[in-house]
Parts: C-alpha cells; sequence; structure tokens
C-alpha cells in the first residue's frame, strides 16, 4: 500500500514538472521545488549586483513654470477623453453665472454668457462642429471647482481659475488664456486708497478662492470675510457687511458696474492671476486638445474678438492672448 502512494506520488511530480500549463497554481509550485530549481535568476559570483532605479522625479513647479501646460497633440482628438464626450453627445463645464463679463446669466434671455463661456463655446464647437445643442453648463462655486473635477463629474472648468503649483497637485490646467490680477473695489469716499490702509478693514472674497489666502498674507492686519461666492461678496459690501471686496480685477470690474458707489482701485495690482481651463489629473488627451484650439482661437482672431467683447470696455486694457508654455508631461 504504501509503496503504492510513493509511487502515486512520485507520477504526480513528474506531471508537474512536464506542465508548463499550471502557472501559478499551487500544484506547480510544489513542483518548481521538486524539480529543484527556483525561476529567481541568481547573480553571478563575477558581476556586480543590479542597482534598482529610483522612481522618477515628479516635475518641479514653481512661479515660472506653473502656467507650463501640455503640448497640442493632434491624436488627442481621438483620445479616451474625447471619445466620452463624443458618445454622451454634450460637452460638461463647471462655469460661473454671477461673474459679471465672464460668466453670468443674462436677465432678458436667461442664457449664461461672458468671456469665460466663449472659451467653453469655442471647445464644444471643435469637438461637435457646433456648440449649440453640445454643451452642459453646471453652475458651481469655486469651492466646488477642484472636488468636481477630481470626482470626474464635470469635463472642464471655465471659472476664472487661478493656475498654480498647489492646484496642479490635484488638477491639470490647460495653457494660460488669460492674465488677470488681485485688486480691491471698496467704497467711494472710503479713505482707502491702497492695500496698506486695509489695517483693521473688513476684506471679502469668496470660500476656495485664492484672494482669500493673498489677502489674509499681504494685509495680515486685515480682517477676512468670506461668502459662497462673488455676488455675495457684493451684497454683504451694499449691507455695509466687509469694507472692501478683493478679488480678480476681471470679476470687481463686473461688480462696480452693479454699484455706482463702488470704485476698484485700479494702480495697484496684488498680485497675477493666469486663469487655465480647469481637468481632470487623468485626462492629459483632453489638456492637449484644449490647447491646440487655443491655438485656433489665436489664429483666427476670436479669442481678441471675444475679449474685445466682454473684457476691454470695462478693464480699459489692450490686451492679447497669453503665449502659451509648453512642456510638462502628463
Amino acid at each position: 500500500m504504501n509503496r503504492h502512494l510513493a509511487a502515486a506520488r512520485r507520477m504526480t511530480l513528474a506531471r508537474a514538472c512536464r506542465s508548463s500549463a499550471l502557472g501559478l497554481s499551487a500544484l506547480a509550485m510544489l513542483a518548481v521545488t521538486a524539480c529543484g530549481y527556483d525561476a529567481t535568476p541568481l547573480p553571478r559570483a563575477d558581476e556586480p549586483p543590479v542597482e534598482q532605479s529610483a522612481p522618477a522625479a515628479p516635475p518641479t513647479c514653481d512661479a515660472t513654470t506653473a502656467t507650463q501646460s501640455y503640448g497640442p497633440d493632434a491624436g488627442a482628438a481621438q483620445g479616451a477623453s474625447l471619445q466620452r464626450i463624443r458618445a454622451r453627445g454634450y460637452l460638461v463645464a463647471g462655469v460661473a453665472a454671477d461673474n459679471y463679463l465672464l460668466g453670468s446669466r443674462n436677465p432678458f434671455t436667461g442664457t449664461i454668457e461672458g468671456f469665460d463661456i466663449d472659451m467653453v463655446n469655442a471647445i464644444a464647437a471643435a469637438i461637435f462642429g457646433e456648440a449649440q445643442g453640445h454643451v452642459q453648463l453646471r453652475v458651481i462655486t469655486a469651492a466646488d471647482r477642484i472636488p468636481l473635477l477630481q470626482a470626474d463629474e464635470i469635463d472642464i472648468v471655465a471659472r476664472n481659475m487661478t493656475i498654480n503649483c498647489t492646484r496642479w497637485q490635484q488638477i491639470a490646467f490647460s495653457a494660460e488664456y488669460f492674465r488677470s490680477g488681485q485688486k480691491l473695489l471698496v467704497r467711494k469716499g472710503s479713505g482707502i486708497k491702497s492695500i496698506e490702509d486695509m489695517s483693521g478693514r473688513r476684506a471679502c472674497a469668496p470660500v476656495g478662492t485664492t484672494s482669500i489666502e493673498n489677502i489674509q498674507e499681504l494685509a495680515p492686519e486685515a480682517i477676512p470675510v468670506t461668502a459662497s461666492n462673488d455676488t455675495g461678496c457684493l451684497v454683504k459690501f451694499q449691507n455695509g457687511e466687509t469694507d472692501a471686496i478683493t478679488t480678480d480685477d476681471t470679476v470687481l470690474a463686473g461688480l462696480a458696474a452693479q454699484d455706482p458707489y463702488a470704485q476698484v482701485l485700479t494702480k495697484q495690482r496684488l498680485t497675477e492671476e493666469p486663469y487655465g481651463i480647469g481637468v481632470n489629473a487623468q485626462r492629459g488627451d483632453l489638456v492637449k486638445f484644449i490647447n491646440g484650439v487655443f491655438e485656433r482661437m489665436r489664429a483666427d482672431g476670436s479669442w481678441q474678438a471675444s475679449y474685445d467683447r466682454w473684457l476691454k470696455p470695462s478693464l480699459q486694457v489692450d490686451a492679447t492672448q497669453p503665449t502659451p508654455v509648453y512642456g510638462r508631461r502628463p
């Protein structure tokens, strides 16, 4: 009886040694040991040990490289992100509806319009041939922008979003499409002439923006006041709950146009705010496609036409489309 069992075990191991089909099964592991070999190669005595290469360091990011994006790529039009958008039938864009001149609801037509909306429509038209019927504008707050992109609930954010290194760790950006700057809006006759006069004064900015962070750094003795959006700051300003509003000059121009007693301190730009289209960090193909759209807008003059229509009359500044900086790798 014992001889029969021993013979059966030898036959089983012999079959395992001959069988390559058993791969990673438990029997194959037994056969590897019994057949007297190990799949892991041993270094030869006369060879130096192989050094494991260190993981690639993440790209550096600073004030000079923050606006660097992915170069346009014609092949991006066939990427997975664009295929998903085409299959859905429309582009989903997170936008503002209360940023007059950038993205605000027209009280007569009910449509959302402005400079940022023109960027959205240009991207949708490049995908579908026309924007009409192929855009879903989702009104969001500044604080919503990054979480919704990370959750992949929206395709892009076109909501006066500043490109910076911290945000590059969370999402991806197109090339810069406009250069704004943070300023102060105050009440006429308030005595506030510059940021230096904000000591002990209240300054409002929306939650989730770089503006509230900047004012705390630039004027540490100012009293920060927050609201969910820019219109909320304007309401607080008109109700006497804040002495100033601080945000991008593009936004302040729209707020000042709605309040005859407000003025923007135009002589002092507190920061530089490069705007980019926000995209989920895993959708580099969409970023490349958008950058191609912006290149076409530069060539055909459509960017300039949008700026001249929406922003130039209020900012009273001649501006041209920012020069893109490429070289970042997804």
